[in-house]
């Protein structure tokens, strides 16, 4: 008797080279793993040992040789250490600006933002009637040929002002951006990895701006019980530390990194999970973890006013859902009458995209 042997269909697999497949799966392990690639080998080595990756003519150890020999990782013949190389790099920023893209091309949620048409840089699908002031590389003439023939025949070719038809363009203006990202210690607490969708963010956002708008420019800056910039050749190696959450620290840092860009529009990105907890008194740190302090938060807030001055909204991705946090949050966010996502790690990529997007176009007259 004749059987049948059926297996999961995996469209995506379709066409792929064994290789291919499990580089896509390495890629998201280095993330997980901040870039070590022994670490991510042994997690790949035990995926195969369940789900059978591999097969008898393409084993792991092919795997890796091609890996070699392609520069995605490098060998120490010293000491026999393995890393990632700037193409592995390049290539984890990519592969979560298609996650995240792809995320945002599927999913039919709101927040959409509506924009005024005008004069500038991208072109917009629609088109209009001819006004009074209109320029004439405005004019779409394919349309407004189409519409003289519709409205007088063809025979006698005649355009007329009310046959003109105006291509609208969106103007995108230039950015400067920071990113804020909380590496405390609560980023990893109560079972739920948050560091990662974070890290994905920004590798993300950085290969947008840096293969989309090459003449804006993004700041990483993190914090913890201090602040510092990370350049985007770390992201994957970002990890979390024993660290309590100095906001101050990271929003007086940001500013400065700001004041430098010549930029006309700048905008802060700030993602955390928790509550300012410290504050950097001279030489001291002065710390409570077990509650909004008033010291730690009046800082906040004068930075956010001052942030407002300057003309620099902030907008906060809180990945959490307390109550009284969400409180200082819209407090802090009013103050500087920027923005506050209470934003879910499945949903925080999209919600960054759009955001960023829509500050990218500004209304021209």
């Amino acid at each position: 008797m004749k059987g049948y042997l059926f297996t999961g269909f995996r469209p995506e697999d379709e066409g792929k080279s064994k290789f291919d497949q499990l580089l896509e799966i390495f890629m998201q392990l280095l993330t997980y793993t901040n870039g070590d690639v022994a670490e991510a080998l042994q997690w790949l080595n035990q995926l195969d040992r369940e789900y059978e990756l591999t097969n008898s003519e393409y084993g792991m150890g092919d795997f890796i040789d091609d890996l070699k020999d392609k520069g995605y990782i490098d060998e120490n013949p010293g000491n026999g250490s393995i890393k990632i190389t700037p193409k592995t790099e390049q290539g984890i920023r990519k592969r979560s600006l298609e996650e995240i893209f792809g995320k945002l091309k599927k999913t039919r949620q709101g927040n959409h933002q509506t924009f005024k048409p005008g004069q500038g840089d991208e072109i917009n699908p629609e088109t209009r009637p001819y006004r009074f002031g209109d320029m004439v590389e405005q004019i779409d003439f394919t349309e407004s040929i189409r519409n003289a023939q519709i409205n007088h025949g063809i025979d006698a070719f005649n355009l007329r002002e009310e046959d003109l038809e105006i291509r609208e363009t969106d103007f995108k203006a230039q950015t400067s951006t920071v990113l804020m990202i909380d590496i405390s210690h609560s980023m990893i607490l109560y079972g739920e990895d948050r560091i990662t969708p974070a890290k994905k963010v920004a590798m993300a956002l950085s290969e947008l701006i840096t293969t989309k708008y090459p003449k804006d420019t993004l700041d990483i800056v993190v914090f913890g019980n201090d602040a510092w910039p990370v350049e985007i050749k770390d992201l994957p190696y970002l990890q979390v530390g024993p660290y309590h959450t100095n906001t101050v620290a990271g929003l007086e840092l940001a500013i400065d990194l700001l004041r430098r860009r010549r930029n006309p529009n700048k905008q802060i990105f700030m993602i955390t999970d928790g509550k300012p907890t410290c504050l950097k008194l001279g030489k001291r740190y002065y710390k409570n973890s077990f509650g909004l302090d008033r010291k730690i938060t009046t800082r906040c807030l004068n930075l956010a006013a001052q942030c407002k001055k300057l003309k620099i909204p902030i907008t906060t991705f809180m990945i959490a859902s307390d109550p009284y946090l969400q409180r200082f949050v819209n407090e802090f966010t009013e103050t500087n009458q920027g923005k506050a996502y209470f934003a879910s790690l499945d949903h925080l990529g999209a919600f960054i995209f759009k955001d960023f997007e829509s500050g990218k176009r500004k209304t021209v007259y």
